[in-house]
């Protein structure tokens, strides 16, 4: 028999665990469904924009990841060649910074309040089928280390599942040819760094573009995504090495301030890799089924806005769904809360989704780089007016909402 809840959401991420908690709260009937055991790495720039702390504040989580998180970002910097630029990131409405705190801390803290708000979380479960009907979703499930199935049934399922990953549900990309414009994305944790602390620079290089933050446990995160076709080129020159490694090297290579930044540095742990990874707008205004995070849509790295958008689409979502719930548990609401979503989520995100592919292609052509780079050098504000533009200062429109319970 399938267990019956009133949301089932595929993926535990910071836009699913968001969801969870905010629906939890509000007395819904709420299973979330995560593949993976937490804590569990990810590729990610890790950077939080300030812009979320007070949606963190409202979910109860704000001074937990105030604790955890790394220093202040107080300066957006520009590492390209022998070029190292400066300049003030945008503070928020309320005069806060963002912050970096890694996946395997943001992530666990996240779904850990989701579960003590009331919510069924299910890991390492994957949904692999999904029937839709008018009345109801029905969900199939199996558990990646047991391989032992189970039924779910919810009113409405939330795709959290992200966008990188190919796979059998609706709302998941199907395997498309390579490309050899392909990005894949790499990423490491630094100790001994030099970077200066509240400094995020934005790394330039051929073929890619990168970024390095302070995140916590006193590290540095570094990540970066470069077309497939460079990465070859990387392989081929330095074939005893290995694909992150020789990536890093062309960087070192590329970029005079990543060199000194972490030139006496030591790996932490293991580097991540993951691609193709395809930006773009997927949010659509179908009642069937609603999509959040990088399912939803997915701004190019570049603008290290991926877990803001997250967290506040899912939070869009769940205003939408709260305020209009006697009509959604009645089954006559769906269609008209799916087009005001996909609108929602377009005219919050979409101008930031431009502006990053705008960012991408600009710092991957080495001739639009040495083309802008005198201009950066003359008005290097630049790069603080290209800060607010992919959205570090724009607080999006919510209901205001907030967990009894103390923040932890």
């Amino acid at each position: 028999m399938a267990r019956t809840f009133d949301a089932l959401v595929i993926g535990g991420g910071p836009a699913g665990a968001t969801a969870a908690l905010r629906l939890a709260h509000s007395g819904w009937r709420v299973v979330v469904l995560e593949k993976a055991n937490y804590p569990r790495r990810k590729v990610c720039g890790e950077y939080v924009s300030a812009t979320n702390l007070p949606l963190f504040r409202q979910l109860g989580v704000e001074k937990a990841f105030l604790d955890a998180a790394g220093p202040p970002v107080r300066e957006v910097g520009l590492f390209a060649g022998d070029v190292t630029l400066v300049s003030k990131i945008p503070e928020s409405e309320e005069g806060e910074h963002g912050r970096a705190l890694s996946r395997e801390n943001l992530d666990t803290m996240l779904l850990d309040r989701a579960a003590r708000a009331g919510a069924v979380v299910c890991q390492p479960w994957c949904a692999v089928q999904l029937q839709m009907k008018r009345d109801a979703c029905s969900c199939k499930a199996i558990h990646r280390e047991s391989r032992e199935t189970k039924a779910f049934r919810a009113r409405i399922v939330i795709a959290a599942h992200g966008s990188w990953e190919t796979g059998s549900l609706p709302t998941q990309s199907h395997r498309e040819p390579p490309r050899e414009t392909d990005l894949f994305g790499f990423k490491a944790h630094f100790t001994g760094y030099d970077l200066p602390a509240g400094l995020m620079p934005l790394l330039i290089f051929p073929g890619g573009y990168g970024g390095m933050v302070h995140t916590d446990g006193g590290r540095v995160s570094l990540s970066c995504c470069i077309q497939r076709r460079q990465l070859h080129r990387c392989r081929k020159a330095m074939p005893g090495l290995s694909a992150p490694e020789a990536v890093l090297s062309h960087m070192k290579k590329s970029c005079q301030g990543v060199n000194h930044a972490i030139r006496n540095a030591r790996l932490d742990g293991s580097w991540l890799s993951t691609g193709p990874i395809r930006p773009g707008i997927r949010v659509r205004p179908a009642a069937e089924i609603f999509l959040v995070g990088n399912a939803a849509g997915e701004a190019h790295p570049i603008i290290a806005e991926g877990i803001s958008m997250a967290v506040q689409a899912a939070w869009l979502l769940c205003d939408r769904l709260i305020s209009r719930q006697d009509e959604v548990f009645s089954g006559t609401a769906t269609d008209g809360i799916a087009l005001e979503y996909a609108t929602d989520w377009r005219r919050s995100f979409s101008g930031r989704v431009r502006a990053s592919s705008f960012f991408a292609r600009l710092a991957m052509q080495p001739i639009a780089t040495r083309a802008v780079l005198p201009l950066l050098r003359s008005f290097p504000a630049l790069l603080t007016a290209g800060a607010r533009l992919s959205g570090k200062a724009n607080q999006i429109a919510t209901t205001p909402f907030a967990i009894d319970s103390p923040s932890t």
